[in-house]
């Protein structure tokens, strides 16, 4: 509430109230345990994010995306690994891979959780969630491949990249293959929407321990798997369990969220406390370096991928308009890292098979946290700043949301009276309820009409829309103020009372959009 009150997204204000929390004398210290990120927290968030991800922009936008979520993570690890080697006395490279493993990816959690909360252009939140989808699966395999090279001192090219498609291949086969088994079981084993909520809760956690157990990614099974689900919902899902899976999930990702992100903040002491050869200032500035150089990385990579073809290409150059400049910039800033590079980190065993401790683990895990807090906490803050000066708007789509649900909501309206008119004509004539609900049709058609009429004619339509909207929320609060007052009378039912209420409450979702 108070995030709300001063305009900070939710998950960067919750870091700052657990940072804030950790200097609090006396507070008992609270570590994060990888494995319960990695099992519990991260499943339902990717399957939640996946659910919900619109496959048509997933598609339109797909090369970006997996250049980014792959391309764009090698490179920085690379990047990282020389750098970090060579600044920090007595890192080995494959160490630096450790770290950029570790530090390449935007979090799915970070990115979903603070975009929302701002006004981006489509295209941009589309790559941005999408990207921070899939590069968990390719940041964790380079995290496990640099892992093996420094516990077992060697590395081979060969076995690495047959092991990364074997991984990634068999994530997504394990994902779909869970997806069209639990898709096949709620088609035709007979369910409630208690029951298939309940489904939807564990099928993440299948696919994610399912594709672990083989060795395959996990992170790519659920994406896969929740993509799948989602896409075909409309076949084993009834109105009344998507509807309640979804208030289920929105509050439950909710808690998840809010947990992780105070959690990072918990931490602080923990990392500060492991930092014993090096001191505070130098762990700092191996940070801001580091920091630095993976944003860099990201900008240089994010224009050259929006340019590069052009300048190859001159039927590209011809046929595609040219970007918006502020486009690439803006993709490389809003990428934030979050507790997946954390638990990453902080899952670095303490010691080797031979019993020693694994060198550097310490400073591995500081600079990942220090990055995390300038990429979450210093880059969210300014984002939204950023956004108001670069004034960026969204021409992603060429017909606004309000016209577009005007024209899908009539063309329904048309099916249904085509529906009554053939099919049930007859009666429509002698029951006078069926006759009404053709009326009611009617009626919307032509306020479906008026509305297509007033986009057209009024300029500002997203006033008139808004002013049409704020007297309908009037009319159902007056309408619920009376229902209270005959609630005090004791005159009717409590149960028939609350249906009639549940009934306002969904007549208001439709104006407001499940929003406050």
């Amino acid at each position: 509430m108070i995030g709300q009150k001063l305009k900070v997204a939710y998950p960067i204000f919750l870091v700052i109230a657990g940072l804030l929390i950790s200097f609090i004398p006396g507070m008992p210290r609270v570590e994060i345990e990888p494995d319960l990120v990695f099992l519990i927290f991260l499943p339902p968030i990717l399957f939640e994010a996946a659910w919900f991800t619109s496959w048509q922009d997933f598609h339109k936008w797909r090369k970006q995306i997996f250049s980014m979520a792959f391309g764009l993570v090698f490179l920085t690890s690379i990047v990282v690994a020389y750098l970090s080697s060579s600044i920090i006395p007595g890192l080995t490279v494959a160490m630096g891979f450790l770290l950029g493993g570790v530090n390449s990816p935007p979090d799915a959690v970070a990115a979903t959780s603070v975009l929302k909360h701002m006004k981006i252009p489509k295209k941009i939140t589309s790559i941005l969630e999408g990207e921070s989808l899939i590069n968990d699966a390719s940041s964790l395999i380079v995290f496990k491949f640099a892992l093996a090279a420094v516990i077992s001192g060697q590395f081979i090219w060969r076995d690495a990249i047959q092991d990364f498609f074997t991984m990634a291949i068999g994530g997504i086969a394990m994902g779909v293959a869970v997806g069209f088994l639990f898709g096949a079981l709620l088609r035709i084993i007979p369910t409630n929407s208690n029951i298939d909520t309940v489904i939807t809760l564990i099928v993440p956690y299948i696919m994610y321990v399912g594709a672990e157990h083989f060795h395959f990614s996990g992170v790519l099974a659920v994406v896969a798997g929740g993509l799948l689900m989602s896409y075909n919902s409309h076949c084993y899902l009834s109105h009344t369990s998507r509807i309640q899976s979804g208030n289920v999930w929105s509050v439950l990702i909710f808690l998840m969220n809010t947990i992780i992100f105070i959690l990072i903040g918990l931490e602080l002491p923990i990392v500060v406390e492991g930092l014993t050869d090096y001191t505070i200032s130098e762990g700092i500035f191996y940070s801001v370096v580091i920091g630095g150089a993976i944003i860099g990385t990201r900008i240089m990579y994010s224009y050259a991928l929006m340019y590069f073809p052009r300048v190859c290409s001159k039927e590209l150059r011809l046929k595609v308009p040219k970007p918006d400049w502020r486009e690439p910039f803006i993709i490389s800033f809003a990428a934030m890292r979050g507790v997946v590079s954390l638990a990453a980190a902080l899952s670095i065993p303490a010691f080797l098979p031979n019993g020693d401790a694994f060198p550097h683990r310490n400073i591995i895990l500081f600079v990942t946290f220090v990055i995390i807090l300038i990429t979450l906490v210093g880059q969210g803050l300014l984002l939204s700043p950023i956004l108001k000066l670069l004034n960026i708007q969204d021409a992603g789509s060429e017909l606004p949301e309000e016209k577009q649900e005007v024209i899908l909501m009539r063309k329904l309206k048309e099916t249904a009276l085509h529906k009554l008119d053939n099919d049930f004509s007859e009666l429509a004539v002698s029951n006078s309820l069926v006759r009404h609900q053709k009326h009611k049709l009617e009626n919307e058609m032509m306020l479906m009409a008026d509305k297509a009429q007033c986009m057209a004619s009024t300029g500002d339509y997203v006033t008139a829309i808004n002013q049409n909207k704020d007297v309908l929320r009037q009319i159902i609060q007056a309408q619920r103020n009376e229902l209270h007052r005959m609630k005090k009378e004791k005159i009717f039912d409590d149960h028939v009372m609350r249906t009639i209420e549940m009934q306002l409450d969904f007549d208001e979702a439709k104006i407001t959009g499940f929003s406050h």
